[in-house]
This record gives structure tokens, sequence and C-alpha cells, in this order.
């Protein structure tokens, strides 16, 4: 067979028409069923040579000898290249989703909110990752002294987004200390980014170690990356890992639970979307993710970044079985990027 047989509209509408089936009903699909379903008017035979065909280029495969045909990786691709990446969100999915989001009442509710509505869209697991620390514009510090010398800090990002870490510092300090460390920074660096003061609080040790040496030194020594660990400290919202243990795809319960031991490692998670930022596309399809698990060939990854003013990129996705609703997914998951960016762009 010629490797140019999706160059026939047939072949290409036949192929999408077996893909929309079998994503609907999730049994393999039928000659006759495609042929009743087809605009152009066709035999069930006509129908039949053409899945031969799709299935001899590795589009479809058969199941059993008496069954009708599945879709294969192969022709997820050709869907979501040359079907799903038209579609448009539907005003009924864009009204829902912007309503479920607006209704939240605070920053960290929203991010959770949205990964229940990635989960709803897709029945499978919507993720959501917030920016890395070191890239959010910080409102306001402050520092509280535990005991044992240990340090509360707390920063209130951009839009009222609240990240907090208990440290260990090398040195002792006071209350009354740390006080005037947190007012220092507060009067000079509100709307900064953390990796932003710190460069300039850097700059500032090195020009004036006199003048600014033990202030800024404190405070360098308070925010310094490696005491707050914030490379990793980003924060990760994921729902729906009960509808993927309920997904006919894995019934292979040693499959399932290296897949939900590795939904749990939320590092993981965070390593799979990061992808999606280099990505030249608006939104990363992946089709087949061996590198979670062996029951990873049957999952497919859609995912996006959004970009925050001054506080780099965070991403959102919907990890679930290949045999999703792609349309309603990719749109979904481009109409919410879109709105965070916009949402915090306005903040």
């Amino acid at each position: 067979m010629s490797p140019n047989v999706l160059q026939q509209k047939r072949h290409q509408q036949i192929l999408t028409d077996v893909v929309r089936e079998y994503v609907e009903t999730g049994e393999p699909v039928s000659s006759r069923s495609i042929a009743a379903r087809h605009a152009e008017p066709l035999s069930s035979a006509t129908v039949r040579g053409v899945m031969a065909e799709l299935e001899d280029e590795g589009y479809l495969y058969q199941p059993h000898t008496s069954a009708g045909r599945v879709p294969t990786a192969a022709a997820y691709k050709f869907f979501v290249e040359q079907v799903a990446a038209q579609a448009t969100a539907s005003p009924e999915d864009r009204q829902w989703i912007r309503r479920q989001l607006e209704s939240a009442q605070t920053p960290e509710a929203v991010m959770e909110r949205a990964s229940h509505v990635l989960s709803a869209v897709s029945r499978g697991l919507g993720i959501f990752i917030s920016p890395p620390l070191a890239r959010n514009v910080v409102e306001h510090v402050r520092f509280l002294l535990l005991p044992d010398n240990r340090v509360l800090v707390v920063l209130i990002a951009a839009g009222g987004l609240t990240r907090d870490k208990v440290i260990r510092p090398e040195r002792s300090f006071r209350q009354d200390d740390l006080d005037r460390i947190s007012e220092y920074l507060n009067q000079h660096y509100v709307g900064w980014t953390l990796e932003a003061m710190r460069a300039d609080l850097r700059s500032q040790v090195e020009r004036d170690r006199e003048q600014y040496g033990r202030i800024a030194g404190d405070a360098l020594t308070l925010c310094d990356p490696a005491v707050l660990g914030d490379a990793a400290e980003r924060k990760i919202y994921v729902e729906g890992a009960a509808q993927i243990a309920a997904a006919p795809e894995f019934a292979n319960h040693e499959q399932l639970r290296e897949l939900l031991a590795a939904i749990e490692e939320k590092d993981r998670l965070i390593a799979l979307l990061s992808g999606c930022i280099e990505a030249p596309e608006p939104v990363h399809v992946e089709l087949g993710l061996d590198q979670i698990s062996s029951a990873g060939k049957h999952l497919a990854l859609v995912s996006s970044s959004y970009t925050s003013k001054d506080q780099g990129q965070g991403t959102l996705g919907i990890l679930a079985p290949m045999r999703m609703h792609y349309e309603r997914v990719i749109t979904a998951v481009a109409f919410m990027a879109q709105f965070f960016s916009d949402n915090r762009q306005g903040s």
C-alpha cells in the first residue's frame, strides 16, 4: 500500500469516523456502522476495503478475527493533528469553565478548581502546576522566629497567592532582626520577583559591603534558593485518579498499581508536563507515555503552559486514556491556559 494512503479524502474521513465512534463506544468499529454514518453513500464492502488498507498501514488493528477495528496511536495522532487541532471550545464549555474558576474565592482555590475542571472534561487526571517560586512577584515578606532557631518565611505573591516555608538558617536570628530585614525588603522590593530581588541584594553586597553588607547579607541568607528549596517549590494540584483507575484500559491490576504510584510522585508529573513549555504549538499532545509506567502506552497527555506577568510559566494538562474526546479536551486546555494568562497579566 502507498504511504500516501491518507492523502485520499475518503480514507481520511473513514479513519476520522472510526476514531470518533471508538471514542464514543469503546467497542471495535464495524464497516457497517461506518457506512451508515458516512455522509457519502458507501457500501459496507467499500468501507471494509478502506479499513483493511488503513490496517495495513498501521492506523487500525483488529483485536479478534470476527471483531471490528480499533484505532492505533497513529490513528489518534492523525485525528489530533488534522481534526481536533482545528476545533474551538463550545460556548457552553467556555461559560462553564469560566463560571467554575471565577467562583473560587482564593488563588489556591482557583488552582484546585482548575484541576477539578480539567478532570471533569476528560474523565482523566487533571493537573495544574504553579510557576516556580523564584519567578513569583512578591507583594509582602514576613519572617517569624520558631523554636530551635528555625524561621518561617511567608511570601505573599501577586494575586494574593501565599507561599510559606520553614527554614533552618546557618546563623541564629532574633525576632527583631527578622522584623528589620522584612521591613527593608518590603520597602525596597515590592513588585519584584524573588529571583530579581536576590540578584539586586547580591549586587548591593558586592558594591558596598560596609553600608549594605549586614542587612542585605542576612536577607540573602533567608531568601537563599538552596535554603528555600525553590527549584522544586511548585504547587501542584491533581484530581481524577479514581477515574483513571476505573478505565477499562487498566484492567491489569499490577499495571494499574504501578501507574497510580507514578501519579503520586509529583516530581514525575512536573517533569512530564514541562515538555509543553518548549513545544512550538499552544497545546502539546503526547500519545503513549512509556516513561511513566508500563501502562503508559495506553495514556495520552494534553498540556499547555500559561504565562503570569513577570512570574515565568506554569503548566496545566490532562493525563487520560488515549481513548478520549480530543476536540473537547484540547480546546478546554487551550481556553484554560488563556484564562490564567489573561487573569494573571491583569493582577
